[in-house]
């Protein structure tokens, strides 16, 4: 079950520390590892909240998400993604940014930091929008019931989740963002809630079509018709969107390691290999269903990056900080979950007490 789940992400590995050793000796090598690590601590709540998402999809749209899907990801993602904004903030050509990001990478760099406000305030509404449509979601399963269950209670107000949004886009800009960037991170901030909207509204009108005669339902994982047709294509594109809404982050912060884009896109791209991994291993084992805090533990961190990311537009975060909250929020989910099915286990097995017989007249 490893080697098949993992199996394409151990040769990309070894492929990926061959070709950095090389391009670029031993120490390249070496760099290769630690950003492939990097991308891993910062995106395992990507794969959870993917998993999830998955498991929805049919199966002829989980192997696009496993094979176009990751081409997009490594190569789009980690290294075009990059250049076309570059391209588009500095006036340049896509080529003019290519010739930048070989021969002059501190400019390249200085070029990316500086479009990063722009795309941390559209990264940073869409995961914010997913984070509060979940938490505001009414469902049978509270981790932190204290607070989950008032936050129910308090989403049932309509749209609540894009007047929150709003609110946090206009104090942000406000207070947050320097005058320079302020018009551009408004409209980027807008541009992802709206594309929130747009990509999970259309992925939830597709998700159930009407069956034509004869046809049968396709079920999968606990028994729920699986998306097929546009309703596969729209949650696939509500995936690289949330996959493009995560990488960004690490692709800027990559470049406190190194400014090779070679290199860090061959590191990065192990990364998110293994964060692909993961997702398809969390849907076959049916570890959400498992370990029932997991799912929360995720949406909780992608609330905590969404806030690091708005924060980041006027004072810098490192990327293990953002990370580490993430990753803090994810064990502790995932031990809540083992003690929970520790008791549940306990409790199943504790044998029932026979029923005392009424004493006749």
């Amino acid at each position: 079950m490893i080697f098949r789940t993992f199996g394409w992400s151990f040769a990309v590995t070894i492929l990926g520390l061959v070709a950095g050793f090389l391009y670029g000796g031993f120490s390249a090598l070496a760099v290769v590892a630690i950003l492939a690590v990097l991308e891993i601590s910062l995106s395992f709540d990507n794969a959870v909240v993917n998993a999830k998402v998955l498991a929805r999809m049919s199966p002829f749209w989980q192997k696009i998400f496993l094979t176009i899907g990751i081409a997009i990801a490594v190569f789009g993602m980690r290294l075009v993604f990059p250049i076309l904004v570059v391209a588009l903030t500095a006036n340049m050509s896509p080529w003019g940014a290519v010739d930048m990001a070989f021969n002059d990478p501190d400019r390249y760099h200085s070029e990316m930091e500086y479009a990063y406000p722009m795309i941390a305030a559209f990264g940073g509404m869409f995961l914010m929008m997913l984070f509060l449509n979940w938490i505001f979601e009414d469902r049978d399963i509270h981790w932190l019931a204290w607070l989950e269950k008032p936050l129910v209670r308090i989403g049932k107000l309509d749209q609540l989740p894009v007047v929150i949004a709003g609110a946090t886009l206009a104090s942000v800009a406000t207070w947050v963002s320097d005058d320079a960037h302020r018009p551009n991170v408004l409209v980027a901030g807008i541009l992802g809630i709206v594309t929130y909207i747009l990509v999970n509204g259309l992925g939830e009108l597709f998700n159930q079509p009407e069956l034509e005669e004869g046809e049968e339902k396709r079920r999968g994982p606990n028994d729920l018709v699986l998306a097929t047709g546009k309703a596969g294509f729209f949650l696939f594109l509500y995936l690289e969107v949330l996959d493009a809404s995560f990488s960004f982050d690490g692709v800027i912060g990559a470049f406190a390691i190194s400014t090779d884009p070679i290199i860090i896109a061959i590191g990065l791209g192990i990364g998110a290999m293994y964060i692909r991994s993961m997702t398809v291993y969390l849907v076959r084992q049916g570890t959400l269903s498992e370990f029932r805090y997991l799912e929360h533990g995720a949406h909780w961190a992608i609330g905590a990056l969404a806030v690091c990311m708005m924060i980041s537009i006027g004072h810098h975060l490192s990327e293990w900080i953002t990370g580490g909250v993430g990753a803090g929020l994810i064990i502790t989910a995932f031990l809540s979950s083992v003690v929970l099915r520790n008791r549940n286990g306990r409790a199943s097995d504790e044998p029932e007490q026979p029923e005392l017989e009424s004493s006749r007249i």
